[in-house]
Formats: structure tokens, sequence, C-alpha cells
């Protein structure tokens, strides 16, 4: 077994979750990735992180299920004795309007990214409460904080993962538990590389920093989160935005 600490991260096979597990394996954490989507994917990326010198698992999980993160979690804590890190990344979208959006399109959305963080909060929660060590790093969005037309379902998910941020660093914290989230802005990923040249130049104008940001960003920002260097932060979120949210 690796000495290695082991950071768990969901959603870990592509755009910002990729870039987060390969940020931890170069800070010498063995990855454990959560994910959904194709496994195809998955092992391509399994082999990336490899190849700095760390193991990576994969497991294919449904989030929103308590009763297969529960599993999941067991399994993992028994092979890697214990887990030191967990970023809850896993997240989905469906857009649309108020006036049009379907009751299937809320409650997947706020199953996976809302009931999805509380599940894996729950179970590698407990065990880092029983071991007196941890950290937890919470994915929302800067749309979580100010909302965003035809995104309710969404922002309502990632205004939830702040909330219980909040409370799980409220509830950890007596155990030398942090918990902390970070939300990131307009970040360049495949679902933003699908939009109009001519939307994305009109959001970027919104920008105070005129650009972009990159998945690497708010993996660094994640990685700051772990580290000693924030040993005394709890609680907070860090805005990986551009200062698009002042």
């Amino acid at each position: 077994m690796s000495e290695n600490k082991k950071a768990m991260v969901t959603g870990a096979s592509q755009g910002i979750g990729k870039a987060i597990a390969l940020r931890l394996a170069k800070e010498g954490y063995d990855i454990i990735n959560i994910d959904y989507g194709s496994p195809e994917i998955a092992q391509e990326m399994q082999k990336e992180v490899q190849s700095l010198g760390v193991s990576c698992d994969y497991y294919k999980c449904d989030v929103s299920s308590f009763q297969d993160t529960e599993s999941l979690v067991k399994e993992c804590i028994e092979k890697h004795e214990g887990i030191d890190v967990l970023v809850n990344n896993a997240g989905i979208t469906s857009d649309t309007l108020f006036s049009v959006m379907s009751e299937d399109a809320f409650d997947k959305v706020i199953a996976v990214n809302l009931k999805g963080t509380f599940n894996m909060m729950r179970h590698v929660g407990r065990k880092m409460l029983r071991k007196r060590s941890g950290c937890i790093v919470n994915i929302s969005s800067v749309v979580g904080v100010m909302g965003n037309a035809g995104q309710a379902n969404y922002s309502a998910s990632k205004a939830g993962v702040l909330g219980l941020t909040k409370s799980g660093a409220r509830e950890f914290a007596p155990r030398g538990i942090r918990v902390n989230a970070v939300a990131p802005g307009f970040i360049e990923t495949a679902m933003t590389d699908k939009l109009k040249e001519e939307y994305k130049q009109a959001f970027i104008e919104k920008i105070p920093l005129k650009r972009i940001g990159t998945p690497e960003d708010v993996a660094n920002a994640v990685a700051f989160l772990v580290s000693d260097d924030a040993s005394y932060m709890t609680g907070q979120t860090l805005m990986i935005d551009g200062g698009m949210v002042m």
C-alpha cells in the first residue's frame, strides 16, 4: 500500500475535475476518481495521472445515490486505508428558463450537484471524523452567489453547496477537519467550447481581468485549500472568477 496521501475527486475524468486530479497528483497524492461518465475517458485520465508517479483508481458511481456512494466509500476506505482529501466536483446542467423548466430537469440537477455533495460529505466525513483529520473542498459556482437567467436549477444547487460547506465546516472543525468551497466563474471547458464566439466575447467584457479562466486556475485554488498553507481556513469560498463577483 502506497504511503502517499489519498485524494478522492468526483467527476475527475475531464474538465475541471481532471485538472484538479492532475494538480493533486503533482503534489504527491494518490487519486481516486469517482465518475459516472465514459469509462474510456476515465481510463485515459487514469493513465495521465499514473504517468506522474502516483496511483489512480477509477470507480463508476452515481453520486446522487445515497446507498451506492455509501458502499463505494466503505470499499475505498478499506482498500486505501483512509481518505485524506475529498473534492466534490461532479455536476450536471440542464439549462432552460423558469417558465418552461420541467420538474425532472430541476430534480436531476439538484440530485447530482447538491445531494451528491451531501452524500459524499456525509459518508467520507464520518470516516474523517473518526480519524480526526482530513480536508474537504466543494466546487460551487459564481451563479450560486449571483444567480443566472436560465439556470435556476443549477444556481440553486450551487448555492446549496455553499450552505453545505459552511454547515460542514462548523460541525467538522472541532475534530480538525476543514471544509471550504471554490466558486469558478467562466472557465474553459467542453461546455463553454460549444458557445458561439460572440456570446463568449460578451461574457468576457463583464470580467474585469478580460479573459476566460482555465481549469488549472481552479485546480490551483483547490491545491492551496488542501495544503498546510491554508491550515487556518475553513468555511470559506474562493471566487475564481476574474473579478466577476466583487
